[in-house]
């Protein structure tokens, strides 16, 4: 028997794994396909919309959840959320992500925008906004996803971070990834870029456009493995260049999950395509889980659980046609599911629906409508949680790391 089994395979899941397994407890990670972070921007996110946009996230958050009493950040300090950010920084290294979680920085999206978050990658930095910035944005031919001059003309709408003006253009280059190919996509173009042919071929193309001083915004493609294929295209291009993050699926997402996934590797065991199909519960406490792998079922059982399998985005939190929503992996009650949960003002207030979810104490365990403790030794951590619209206040990542360092803290101290 383990001493704890965890679901789901997200940032919430591989964090809680590895912190309980760096504290010497034996642990085993179940999931049923691949985390979310691929559809992440691929930075961490604390506090980005309060709703106005927030530049000192850890300061706001005590006013924040004044008015939101069942957030899930109303369990932590500050502090302790951003202690919990800083162990994912050092724990993933400068080469994936850097910044102070006291401070968010402004970055380029999409489709121009400017959007705040915490950690970002090192790849993206050159993109924050300040005075005297010209930018010109690269579109690549054969990547549909990515259009710049939608975004350079948007950047030229935006005020630098000192409120001045910014100067964008976008310009436009063909460098074949597959040959023959006119639509490839982003995953395709960064393995191609982990290459030195490839970058070459892609600075070859770029260069004799560029304007003295100019900063060079690409889609995030510049390379899935090598994290240092960024640098490589700054270096022969003889200017900064940031990668500006595209639509799912997110290659610096991408490159958060298999860093973290390869961490995980050399600590834990873990079942990849292995489905929750039933649990068995004795005297308050969670006895096993069975799970459905390579064509059969296997019975898990363990001291702890940790629940951190995701919300609706991964069917664990689900909505049936009678507007009953439920928790589809353990069955624990829910709280924020009564009344009306849909409403037409979309960019007004926030949908109750998004609200919903588990509640928990302190140590994260699930609670019911009275408080009380549901199954003594589960833990819920990330996005099963109810009391925040992550996508909205840009929070997820800031909750999944809280949450799932507290829960498996909170295992650790009761192992002992």
């Amino acid at each position: 028997m383990r001493d704890a089994v965890v679901i789901g395979a997200g940032i919430a899941g591989l964090a809680a794994a590895i912190r309980l397994a760096d504290a010497g407890a034996s642990v085993t990670l179940v999931t049923k396909g691949i985390g979310g972070l691929q559809l992440s921007q691929g930075t961490i996110d604390i506090l980005g919309y309060a709703p106005e946009k927030v530049g000192a996230p850890l300061e706001k958050i005590p006013a924040y959840i004044r008015s939101r009493p069942g957030h899930p950040y109303t369990h932590f300090t500050p502090a302790e959320i951003g202690e919990a950010a800083r162990w994912s920084r050092d724990l993933l290294g400068e080469d994936l992500l850097v910044g102070d979680p006291e401070h968010n920085v402004i970055l380029p999206t999409a489709v121009g925008a400017l959007r705040p978050t915490a950690l970002p990658q090192p790849s993206m930095m050159a993109g924050v906004p300040t005075h005297g910035k010209h930018y010109v944005i690269v579109g690549l031919e054969r990547l549909k996803d990515f259009s710049a001059l939608l975004i350079a003309n948007n950047l030229a709408r935006q005020t630098t971070i000192q409120g001045g003006p910014l100067q964008a253009r976008a310009i436009t280059v063909d460098v074949e990834i597959r040959p023959g190919e006119y639509d490839t996509n982003g995953v395709n173009h960064a393995r191609a870029f982990d290459t030195e042919e490839a970058r070459d071929r892609l600075v070859a193309a770029i260069k004799p456009h560029l304007r003295e001083g100019e900063v060079v915004g690409l889609p995030a493609v510049l390379g899935l493995n090598d994290r240092d294929a960024w640098k490589d295209i700054r270096d022969k291009l003889g200017h900064e260049v940031f990668e500006i993050p595209l639509p799912p699926p997110s290659v610096p997402g991408m490159r958060l999950n298999q860093a973290l996934t390869e961490i995980a590797k050399g600590k834990v065991r873990i079942l990849m395509g292995a489905a929750v199909i039933d649990h068995e519960e004795k005297d308050g406490r969670l006895v096993s889980v069975t799970v459905s792998s390579a064509g059969h079922h296997k019975v898990l059982r363990a001291s702890h659980f940790v629940l951190a399998a995701g919300g609706f985005e991964s069917g664990a939190l689900e909505m049936d046609s009678y507007c009953v929503v439920r928790d589809t992996v353990l069955g624990l009650p829910l709280v924020g599911t009564e009344g009306q949960l849909l409403h037409a003002d979309f960019w007004g207030a926030d949908q109750p629906l998004f609200l919903s979810g588990i509640a928990v104490d302190d140590q994260m365990r699930p609670i019911d409508e009275d408080g009380a403790v549901v199954l003594e030794n589960v833990r819920a951590a990330g996005g099963c949680l109810a009391g925040a619209t992550r996508w909205r206040e840009k929070s997820g990542e800031g909750i999944a790391l809280a949450t799932a360092l507290r829960a498996a803290d909170s295992i650790v101290e009761a192992l002992r």
